[in-house]
């Protein structure tokens, strides 16, 4: 469920402190925050910053097409390592192209 039009888009006071000290001293040092949350404003636009994934933070440099989402959709949370094979043939052909590289 989304958040109420009347209440408006949220975003982190501390974050958006940081962008608007970050615009008024010209500086493009990227800002880190735990905020996954937080609004993608139109202030925000040109800046990078590093989000926390829950192991790590992600760089995200925002562009005019992500404003209105919210900062975590661009900090994936999984990483997808590989389906698992139930195929015997396929085994064995892995198990093959390991022998032929040694």
């Amino acid at each position: 469920m989304s958040r109420s039009n009347k209440k408006g888009a949220f975003v982190e006071k501390s974050l958006m402190k940081k962008v608007q000290l970050m615009k008024k001293t010209q500086k493009k040092k990227p800002i880190k925050t735990w905020s996954r949350r937080s609004t993608i404003f139109p202030d925000f636009v040109g800046f990078t910053f590093q989000v926390h994934n829950g192991k790590n933070f992600t760089s995200v440099y925002v562009t005019d097409n992500m404003v209105g989402y919210k900062l975590g959709e661009f900090a994936p949370t999984r990483i997808f390592k590989q389906h698992s094979s139930n195929n015997k043939a396929s085994d064995a052909i892995k198990e093959a192209e390991k022998e032929g590289k040694k």
